[in-house]
């Protein structure tokens, strides 16, 4: 009698867990469509001067900088189609402040090419966006061949002698070469089947015991 009772409190307990990991999915699951509508209204609106702009991520800006093209970096990347080429990263200095800026995807032929280069500093319109940390199990970066497969601060540092904002400008507009980034709201969001999926393992943990326990008893 004593196990049945130790048996039933460990699996009501298992199925506690269950629930309690469904809940904290549902839990996400709210917080990340709230995350992703504050993005798609931040992307629809009207960029704004970023000298007078409170930086948050996915910030639509409009600015101008003094852009170096001759610490120019070239970050291995997919585009849309998922040919691989780079994109370009800039340093630029803007009202005294050292931020990258993403200015689109190359083929690799393009790599160094003069046409890349035709940029206007004046009229600059991009999207904010906060470094995301490097992926672990990519190459390191080949400084020396200037072939970049992140953008690890210090690797960016040792190039260029700068510590740069932790936004980095994407830019937007009819630019071809480089194609600019297109910045969406597309953040994964599996947090409902991973509710799903718990609340499914408890269901079915009871149905099971009360089935066993019938028979059983």
């Amino acid at each position: 009698m004593k196990h049945k009772f130790l048996f039933s409190v460990f699996v009501y307990f298992i199925i506690s867990v269950l629930i309690g990991l469904g809940s904290w999915q549902i839990y996400r699951l709210n917080w990340k469509l709230d995350l992703i509508a504050k993005i798609e209204n931040s992307l629809k609106n009207n960029p704004i001067e970023l000298s007078k702009a409170d930086k948050k991520n996915f910030l639509r800006i409009k600015t101008s900088g003094i852009v170096d093209f001759d610490k120019q970096i070239y970050l291995y990347n997919l585009n849309d189609s998922g040919n691989p080429g780079f994109e370009v990263v800039n340093p630029i200095i803007i009202n005294n402040e050292n931020y990258l800026i993403n200015r689109g995807w190359i083929p690799f032929d393009k790599k160094n090419q003069p046409e890349i280069n035709l940029f206007d500093e004046n009229n600059i319109i991009g999207t904010l966006k906060i470094q995301s940390k490097a992926n672990s199990f990519k190459p390191e970066n080949d400084i020396e061949k200037n072939y970049w497969f992140t953008l690890d601060r210090n690797d960016i540092f040792s190039y260029t002698g700068k510590n740069f904002s932790k936004y980095i400008i994407y830019t937007s507009g009819d630019y071809k070469t480089p194609k600019p980034k297109v910045i969406t709201a597309n953040i994964s969001n599996n947090h409902k089947k991973y509710a799903i999926t718990w609340f499914s393992m408890a269901i079915s943990i009871l149905l099971l015991y009360l089935y066993f326990r019938k028979k059983n008893y």
